[in-house]
């Protein structure tokens, strides 16, 4: 087993009081072990599933198969034609407090989209009239929008743009508006990967400031009684509960929203309901998933096309001529 960082050391004593919750956390990331792959349908499933599929968990989602350890679902043909989208089933657990959600959502906006498991997920369980997603990394643009084509998600609009214009231009218009907000991404290490200075201070704060003005911008394109929803894919304190209770802080209209199915799941770092899985589950590499709704009165603003116009026409002219045929989150 390869010696854990001092760093990494410190990060698993906030994160556990525990001496055995500890050293199963870092043996977790030093020592990673495969993690089932998960398929989220996006066509009707075959009578005969082509997996091996595990059983599911009470909370799952009949649109989601956990599939035994070694399947690999991006290999078949179901896959190219459009059937599946792969994800790991930590995507599945943050994307799942989308299933707390009873009323119609017209319009989702996923701010922080690519490779597009969320958006892909919020299409399948709420059914929206639009869903926006967006992508402000233009590289990442090509993987998003063929993985959207692909499992021919529509209606659905790609754009390409920081946070803040939409706050400006297209406020209280969104019904849900998704946050898997770039972090540290401190679970890379669970699945194998690198993730260079993921646990030091300054790279964590850098992350968590960055995080905090993403969220304060997605909440202003919230419409009234809507959602926001807020997930990271990393364990430190700062990028999560302490982003969230910031966030209640400054923006008191939105309240937090039990997820009745994810209870077992709660936050043991605070007392505000936000749900996480660690590496030591043997679910996923790490997930973090907080939903909140927006307790003010009023209606909803109608969308400002023609305030993006610059924005959708790039969006359309991305999607006419986009020939990527990147993979999704597995």
């Amino acid at each position: 087993m390869e010696k854990p960082s001092n760093l990494l050391l410190k990060v698993a004593r906030r994160l556990f009081e525990s001496l055995e919750e500890q050293e199963k956390f870092i043996a977790a990331l030093v020592n990673p072990q495969a993690f089932a792959p998960s398929i989220l349908w996006c066509q009707p499933k075959p009578e005969t599933s082509p997996f091996a599929v595990e059983t599911p968990l009470t909370w799952q989602p009949q649109f989601i198969d956990r599939l035994a350890l070694g399947e690999k679902p991006g290999q078949h043909p179901l896959h190219n034609q459009g059937y599946f989208y792969c994800l790991d089933f930590s995507s599945v657990f943050s994307a799942s407090i989308l299933l707390a959600i009873t009323q119609p959502i017209p319009t989702v906006f996923d701010m922080c989209a690519a490779p597009g498991g969320k958006s892909v997920f919020a299409w399948k369980a709420l059914q929206p009239k639009l869903l926006i997603s967006n992508e402000v990394i233009g590289k990442r643009l090509g993987m998003l929008i063929s993985n959207l084509k692909r499992c021919q998600i529509h209606p659905a609009i790609v754009v390409n743009r920081d946070s803040s214009i939409f706050a400006e231009s297209i406020p209280a218009s969104s019904n849900l508006v998704v946050v898997d907000a770039p972090c540290t991404g401190q679970s890379l290490l669970a699945k194998g990967e690198k993730a260079p200075g993921c646990f030091h201070p300054t790279a964590i704060n850098k992350s968590a400031n960055r995080q905090k003005r993403i969220i304060a911008n997605s909440a202003q394109i919230v419409a009234p009684q809507g959602y926001l929803a807020y997930m990271t894919c990393t364990y430190s304190p700062e990028e999560n509960e302490q982003v969230c209770e910031w966030f209640l802080s400054r923006f008191p209209q939105f309240q937090p929203v039990n997820v009745n199915h994810l209870q077992a799941y709660q936050s043991h770092l605070t007392n505000i309901p936000c749900y996480r899985i660690f590496p030591q589950s043997r679910l996923g590499a790490g997930a973090f998933a907080v939903l909140f709704q927006n307790t003010a009165e009023g209606e909803s603003q109608d969308l400002d096309v023609s305030a993006l116009s610059a924005v959708w026409m790039n969006s359309q002219n991305t999607l006419s001529n986009s020939t990527n045929t990147i993979g999704a989150d597995c």
